[in-house]
């Protein structure tokens, strides 16, 4: 895991040529779990468009909010309008023997699913404290964006879905409360009741994955009623046909590295981003080859993550 972590800074500090420094925020502890305290990191742009809720990466197993290497990020983001929230999360998988034979596919499953579960109670945790301190932060909660990358983006797909099937971990959110639109950065949608399905339309998607992903999905992994269903499977399979709103940026031959290219797709997190805002129900699929662009050397897999 620290070989992995550490190819991902190099890649994040080599692709968007910036010192990861520090940046300016406040910090404030929004729940108390058994195990930790959980806290977020709020940085402020000049003028406030709307705010983006970021959920990091890490296998379930690592990771942190403040990881400096997606400080060039926050700083983008900022440097547009658009303040950022950092949470963190339980690490659902840390500790847990995980194995991926025929024999363990279920027992793995179900820990995943579990793991990103406790993300999604952590993540609505979040949102609580936001609502409850609204005024006092300056937050508007009807433009929130839920972002994610990797295991991130999977709570981000989970947090949306839940809310959009009446789940129960979605019962403790704010009466109303809908997300503005959900960032995925090589995310994947985890069931244990087979194929995915939404019982009100989902929120605006942003999505961008690698076609050769070998960490989470591009289209599905499925076993039973049990399954990781990918980006692609999403949209080909359930948003297409629901005429849900989406962006999907493919990228053919790339692996795990698009979990973590904030500086490459920022145009498209751009103008997805606008149109969220001013209410433009934009739909695109696109497939991008640009030979420009970073890409990691080593394929992360599961094995090598756990």
């Amino acid at each position: 895991m620290r070989k992995i972590k550490t190819l991902i800074l190099t890649f994040l500090l080599a692709s968007l040529g910036a010192a990861a420094q520090d940046l300016d925020h406040n910090t404030y502890m929004f729940a108390v779990r058994d195990t930790c305290d959980l806290y977020m990191d709020v940085y402020e742009p000049e003028e406030a468009q709307a705010t983006v809720l970021f959920v990091f990466g890490g296998g379930f197993v690592s990771g942190r909010r403040n990881d400096p290497y997606y400080n060039p990020w926050f700083r983008n983001l900022t440097a547009h309008g658009y303040r950022v929230v950092a949470v963190d999360y339980r690490l659902g998988l840390k500790g847990q023997q995980m194995k991926f034979n025929l024999l363990s596919l279920i027992d793995s499953a179900k820990k995943t699913i579990r793991a990103v579960d406790i993300g999604v109670e952590d993540v609505f945790s979040a949102i609580n404290y936001l609502n409850d301190n609204a005024e006092e932060l300056g937050i508007d909660m009807g433009k929130i964006v839920l972002a994610g990358s990797s295991a991130g983006a999977m709570i981000a797909l989970s947090s949306e879905h839940e809310i959009c099937t009446g789940g129960p971990l979605a019962s403790v959110l704010p009466e109303g409360f809908r997300f503005l639109g959900i960032m995925s950065f090589a995310g994947a949608l985890m069931s244990d009741t087979g194929l995915p399905k939404y019982d009100i339309d989902p929120c605006p998607h942003l999505l961008f994955h690698g076609t050769s992903d070998g960490a989470v999905t591009y289209d599905k992994t499925a076993f039973g009623k049990y399954g990781m269903f990918g980006s692609s499977f999403l949209v080909d399979k359930v948003f297409s046909k629901k005429d849900y709103v989406y962006n999907f940026y493919r990228y053919p031959g790339h692996t795990h590295d698009i979990a973590g290219n904030f500086f490459d797709t920022w145009p498209e997190q751009q103008r997805f981003l606008e149109n969220l805002l001013a209410g433009n129900p934009r739909i695109v699929d696109a497939t991008i080859i640009d030979p420009s662009m970073m890409t990691w050397e080593q394929n992360i897999t599961l094995d090598k993550i756990y």
